[in-house]
């Protein structure tokens, strides 16, 4: 098919121009470096802990995991191990550390006094973002039969109930970390049933410290819940590890003692036989498990940084071994609502103990 052009359009021309441009007229922008990704970071991090088992062990784990840090930030991190949880707040609350790990009580205690704290991550163990008192024993008349292997921990309703010793997600003394009988220790038993915690009445118990959630703050709220006054019972208090209220109780000091669950696993290398002589009779309510903060000030990029590193390093065989030998820490979150629900509960117990 042809098609034929309206002869009633104009022809188009089409004018071509040169033009002449030389270098001088054209203004060229030299590349630029990317920015610092490390810009407003400071030379030093300092990271500091709270005493959990014995301090040259503590500190040999910290040293390994700071220098992990170090290396994967490209910065030096310090870990410091620090009196109590109050000398921690203190010092991030005077920008002399950087992160600490806390218990929820006094993260609670030292944001509430400083306000400089922000929640970079929450500790798991065995899969367990919450943890809880334990309450035992010397004494296996404490309970309702014979003691035998297992702890206790939760059914659906929260109530407690006795179970197995691979039945909680908190590894327990006796047992590997795939769960396997370990039978270089005891293993660790419990009353075949929960016994209330009113059986303290009038006898000498142990706890970590005034300033332990799972040690004390909490144990001390269920007891006088449960009707028994501070002067109902005998005080005795660990060193400010839950390593030596165990072995309060471990070495009679106390007929009774309080920890975090199953603080027995720390002291079993010395005292193989633990397990079956610290009885567990009760656990408390769940309990956050430990927090890391760290200064709102710092460059949040550094923050990411630190949660990724600190992920997978305890993602690591070598690493979990590490943080589980520092506070039993197998993984790191981040904060959640059963976290933030936690801490509620936690700060509820701080005012009413007030």
């Amino acid at each position: 098919m042809e098609v034929e052009t309206p002869t009633n359009e104009k022809p188009i021309t089409v004018t071509s121009f040169e033009t002449e441009t030389t270098i001088s007229e054209i203004e060229v922008t030299a590349p630029t470096a990317p920015p610092d990704p490390r810009s407003g970071w400071p030379e030093i991090l300092v990271f500091g802990f709270i005493p959990s088992q014995e301090i040259t062990t503590l500190q040999d784990n910290i040293d390994v995991f700071t220098q992990v840090l170090s290396e994967a930030l490209g910065i030096e991190v310090v870990g410091t191990v620090t009196t109590d949880y109050p000398t921690l707040g203190v010092a991030m609350g005077a920008g002399e550390m950087d992160i600490g790990a806390f218990g929820p009580q006094s993260f609670i205690l030292a944001d509430r006094q400083y306000g400089n704290m922000e929640l970079l991550a929450q500790s798991v163990r065995y899969g367990d973002s919450t943890y809880h008192t334990q309450y035992f024993t010397n004494d296996p008349k404490v309970c309702d039969g014979d003691p035998e292997p297992g702890t206790f921990y939760y059914d659906a309703g929260n109530n407690v109930i006795a179970v197995g010793p691979t039945d909680s997600p908190q590894l327990q003394v006796g047992y590997d970390h795939d769960n396997n009988r370990d039978k270089v220790y005891a293993e660790g038993l419990r009353c075949p049933h929960p016994i209330p915690i009113t059986v303290i009445e009038g006898r000498t118990i142990s706890f970590v410290s005034e300033t332990s959630t799972s040690g004390f703050l909490v144990p001390t709220v269920q007891l006088n819940n449960a009707g028994l006054e501070t002067d109902q019972y005998i005080s005795i208090y660990g060193t400010g590890s839950h390593d030596s209220s165990v072995l309060n109780v471990y070495n009679g000091d106390a007929t009774f003692g309080v920890s975090f669950n199953d603080a027995r696993r720390n002291v079993s290398e010395q005292f193989p036989d633990v397990g079956e002589k610290v009885i567990v009779f009760n656990i408390s309510d769940r309990i956050a498990n430990d927090v890391v903060a760290v200064r709102r000030d710092l460059p949040k990029n550094l923050k990411d940084a630190l949660f990724i590193t600190m992920v997978n390093y305890i993602g690591s065989d070598s690493g979990r071994q590490i943080m589980e030998g520092i506070y039993g820490w197998t993984d790191l979150q981040r904060v959640d609502t059963t976290t933030l629900d936690s801490l509620k509960l936690v700060a509820d117990l701080i005012d009413y103990k007030k």
